[in-house]
């Protein structure tokens, strides 16, 4: 598994990370909507941004959770028809690996 991008905090200032981490518990808890469809909420705002090991790490964690390629794919849909075609270029380089 890679090595977790936030993982210089450890050093350098492990309180925020664990306000961080705190945060990420609490947003991605499942309440009204279930933790799979937060994660993919996540992983489209990721691909929008061009963020390919976000993307990566969250598609990894929604298929954990249950999300199918075929609910990715819809997704990244939304999120190329808000964001740009960008969105699934970077979606392409971040699942290579993820969905075979």
């Amino acid at each position: 598994m890679p090595e977790h991008p936030l993982s210089l905090f450890e050093k350098l200032d492990p309180e925020v990370l664990a306000h961080v981490q705190r945060m990420d518990e609490f947003v991605f808890a499942s309440g009204a909507l279930p933790r799979k469809t937060k994660l993919l909420i996540a992983m489209a705002f990721d691909a929008a941004h061009g963020a390919v090991n976000g993307v990566r790490a969250l598609a990894t964690a929604a298929m954990k959770e249950g999300a199918t390629p075929a609910e990715i794919a819809e997704v990244l849909r939304v999120a190329c028809h808000l964001a740009g075609v960008g969105t699934f270029y970077t979606a392409a380089s971040a699942l290579r690996e993820v969905i075979a």
